[in-house]
């Protein structure tokens, strides 16, 4: 019995980045509730970028693609302009994953605002001149703020997690 929850407990946990991508792009959260009003964050964007980084055998481009797709759909925009920016995402990862010898937490953060400006500035683009959506900025740029603290807070749960378990 205990083999078999520990192998359950390994297959769970090689499959967590997966279910919490789905699970974020699904719930499309905020905190209007609390009222705080301009507080927003992409879980999505930080969980994609850490594990395409750290453990590119987590997330598979498929599932990645396929959670974008999803994302337009909860969230309204342009089917296919999420998964073009996560793929995105996972490409400026990887080629980070390739070119660094020395990995550390601020040369990683510093890769992750570079490219969530560059998303977020393509995607603001892509929507105002091509499907003609308006975007508040101040909304954009407020999201862009605080996904880029929160990497740094996220990224030190996950590798804690991924340090504590022994799956690799």
């Amino acid at each position: 019995m205990k083999l078999k929850n520990k192998d359950l407990k390994k297959k769970l946990l090689k499959q967590l980045p997966i279910i919490l991508l789905f699970i974020s792009v699904l719930n499309n959260f905020d905190f209007n509730y609390l009222g705080l009003k301009y507080f927003s964050f992409n879980f999505s964007y930080i969980l994609i970028f850490y594990f395409s980084l750290k453990r590119s055998s987590s997330l598979g481009y498929t599932y990645i693609f396929i959670a974008g797709l999803f994302n337009d759909v909860v969230n309204g925009s342009p089917i296919g302009m999420s998964s073009l920016m996560y793929l995105f995402l996972c490409g400026v990862a990887a080629y980070l994953r390739v070119i660094t010898l020395r990995t550390s937490l601020f040369k990683d953060w510093v890769a992750f605002v570079g490219a969530i400006l560059i998303l977020n500035s393509l995607s603001f683009i892509i929507v105002n001149l091509f499907f003609n959506f308006e975007i508040s900025l101040i909304n954009q740029i407020v999201n862009i703020f605080f996904t880029s603290l929160l990497y740094l807070l996220f990224s030190s749960i996950f590798s804690f997690f991924i340090g504590s378990s022994s799956v690799r």
